[in-house]
């Protein structure tokens, strides 16, 4: 027998005793080592010559170290007291935790239209001593008469049925929580909500109306109506719009785990017009919730009256002493415009005031007359009907909404009859010069420069399609977000 048969037999050996060790002092079951250990003699019997070859190399002494040193730690992570006699394992038994899972229930639900609070837990097998306890832990933070279709709930429920959790979601920032605290008793907060905000840009070329130009970026009108009236005092959008004119605006989107939820601030708006020239704005936070629009001097973009109560619309008849009536087809003034847009457009007021007027008169239809000050009213006509709170002595606010488009008294078809007189002098609404709100000053112009040098700095960057700019918001009660 060769040196090296001679190792080979010895090393078997040494295994075969190390492996009887092993099923005296380990939990490992007797019958799998027993069976690793015919499968090891059987490879040996069949790979020996193989095994000659390799034990009188240095290589088998390197590896032999390797494996001592990977059994004995392996021996060390199991040990433990040998299993009693008969022990099997039951590879079907559960592991067992530490943590007790309580029996719950969870039931999820979704306001369809015509529901109430009531007949939805109704519909879904709630309890009434549930939806108690929901309105009664809500009370002061959710007011369930403003539900809309669509807001979802998820009640937790324990095995007694007992209110555990409660979500409500109106809407996609509208989340509020109860929650059943260690003594027992409910607990309803607002939860806060994670969003993403991303500043873009949008720039584009008129060729037929503004609305068909920011339409085709497939942007929302809440966005197109917004960047109208940020220059309602500056340009009347449905006369003097021409063919060629070009636009731009920076602004604020934001996300909700990447669906879009709404927007922001319209942080800098620019329009470059044929009829009035290049105008912009830019977004100025002043502080104490006073925040507007300025150009680049610092002249606030609002003016004491705005040019048209509707920011889109299609003048189909203008200011004249002398027109023809389209209904009895005479010849008499027309001491207004006429703008037509489709039924319950929201008509805005031009200009704080008081309401003088707000009845049927004759052939105006419905009509709201506001009284300003320097002696100037104004006049809205036709109006299919009053916005809530619109009586006579009400005090209004520039751009509140004061009534909705119609065709009542005599009108071919909907439309706004717009009028302005200043001491009982009718004028053309669209040629009245009015003053600037307000001007910046002092250290909030000097603010206001650093911004708007950031602002178009910024504007300047996301030219570039590579850049994008994104933050991450949280919106709760101390940080409120506003939006379009």
């Amino acid at each position: 027998m060769t040196k090296g048969t001679n190792i080979f037999f010895l090393v078997r050996k040494a295994g075969m005793a190390l492996l009887s060790w092993i099923c005296s002092s380990s939990r490992i079951c007797p019958l799998y080592l027993a069976a690793f250990s015919k499968g090891l003699s059987r490879f040996c019997n069949n790979t020996k010559r193989h095994l000659v070859i390799f034990l009188s190399t240095s290589h088998f002494r390197t590896l032999a170290c390797s494996f001592t040193l990977v059994i004995a730690f392996f021996l060390f992570a199991i040990h433990e007291q040998p299993l009693p006699p008969g022990y099997e394992i039951d590879p079907h038994a559960a592991s067992e935790t530490e943590d007790f899972l309580p029996n719950v229930r969870e039931i999820v639900g979704e306001i369809q239209p015509g529901d109430s609070l009531a007949s939805s837990f109704r519909a879904n097998g709630v309890a009434k001593e549930v939806q108690q306890s929901v309105v009664t832990a809500f009370d002061g933070l959710v007011d369930f008469r403003e539900m809309k279709p669509q807001d979802r709930y998820t009640l937790t429920l324990d095995k007694n049925g007992g209110l555990v959790k409660c979500l409500f979601e109106s809407g996609d920032l509208k989340v509020h929580a109860i929650e059943r605290t260690a003594e027992g008793s409910l607990k309803a907060k607002k939860v806060d909500v994670a969003l993403d905000c991303r500043t873009v840009k949008l720039q584009g070329r008129i060729e037929s109306s503004l609305f068909a130009a920011l339409s085709a970026f497939k942007e929302n009108p809440k966005l197109i109506y917004s960047f109208a009236d940020i220059f309602a005092s500056k340009i009347d959008f449905n006369t003097e719009t021409r063919f060629g004119d070009t636009f731009e605006l920076v602004f604020e989107k934001y996300y909700k785990k990447n669906q879009f939820v709404g927007y922001g601030k319209i942080l800098m708006a620019r329009y470059n017009s044929k009829e009035v020239g290049t105008i912009e704005g830019f977004y100025f936070d002043r502080g104490e919730n006073e925040n507007s629009y300025f150009d680049q001097r610092g002249n606030e973009l609002g003016e004491s009256f705005i040019r048209s109560p509707l920011p889109i619309g299609k003048v189909t008849s203008g200011f004249s002493y002398k027109r023809l009536h389209p209904i009895f087809n005479i010849v008499r003034p027309h001491l207004g415009v006429d703008l037509s847009a489709p039924v319950g457009t929201p008509i805005m007021a031009s200009s704080d005031g008081r309401v003088n007027f707000a009845n049927w008169k004759g052939g105006f239809g419905k009509l709201i007359i506001l009284d300003h000050s320097g002696g100037y009213q104004t006049y809205y006509a036709h109006l299919s009907r009053f916005a809530d709170n619109i009586k006579d002595g009400a005090r209004i606010k520039q751009k509140q909404i004061i009534g909705y488009v119609g065709a009542t008294g005599n009108a071919t078809g909907p439309h706004l009859d717009y009028r302005i007189a200043k001491n009982g002098v009718f004028a053309n609404p669209f040629n009245v010069k009015f003053t600037p709100r307000s001007q910046l000053t002092g250290t909030q112009l000097v603010l206001f420069r650093q911004n708007h040098q950031a602002l178009t700095q910024l504007a300047r960057k996301l030219d570039n399609p590579k850049i994008i700019v994104v933050k991450n918001v949280v919106t709760n009660p101390d940080n409120p977000i506003s939006m379009l």
